[in-house]
């Protein structure tokens, strides 16, 4: 048992260091991960081809899409300097990083592939397989500004930090079947 001040600040940090409190949002990072990683590709595919209703000869397929890491941008120009969150929220600047995708299309009657080709930016979760701080050490996160004991979990946007929060409710106006006290069918709606 801890008696003082000073003692119970220690085990706080001992905790941290330990990956304890990490566990708090393991399971944020752990959804981003496998949403940029894995499920961002289903939707992809569930998706993939637009075809023209004037001439169905004429299509655009998507055939893979990626998330990159975060890099900065000045105006429309992709810059491929890693940005630390840090910086981000220095400048007032959103943490993210690339969607590049390949894709087919027909011009004229050749098929053409393109590959790389950026459509957009995606937030950043801090700690997350896209940060440029995971698995960073002590001495590698104090080079870069960002404190060893943030466990992450949440994004920066337009230089503030934002969180998700996770909610369990039950849902609403769904009709309930059950049997009352006195072994009788009932429909409630709640």
């Amino acid at each position: 048992m801890i008696r003082n001040g000073l003692g119970g600040y220690r085990f706080v940090i001992c905790a941290c260091r330990k990956g304890k409190v990490r566990g708090l949002v393991k399971q944020h990072i752990a959804s981003y991960d496998y949403f940029v990683s894995t499920e961002i590709k289903k939707i992809l595919r569930a998706n993939d081809k637009i075809t023209s209703d004037a001439n169905p000869s004429f299509y655009l397929k998507y055939l893979d899409i990626r998330v990159g890491m975060p890099s900065s941008e000045e105006g429309f120009n992709q810059i491929n300097d890693k940005i630390s969150p840090h910086e981000c929220r220095l400048r007032d600047m959103t943490y993210s990083a690339p969607i590049s995708v390949d894709i087919e299309y027909t011009r004229g009657s050749q098929r053409v592939l393109r590959n790389g080709l950026v459509i957009g930016k995606m937030p950043v979760m801090l700690r997350s397989s896209k940060c440029v701080l995971k698995n960073k050490n002590e001495s590698e996160l104090a080079r870069v500004q960002e404190c060893p004991y943030d466990p992450g979990g949440y994004f920066i946007i337009r230089g503030s930090e934002k969180v998700v929060l996770i909610q369990e409710q039950l849902s609403k106006n769904r009709i309930m079947i059950g049997r009352n006290s006195k072994k009788e069918l009932q429909c409630e709606v709640c």
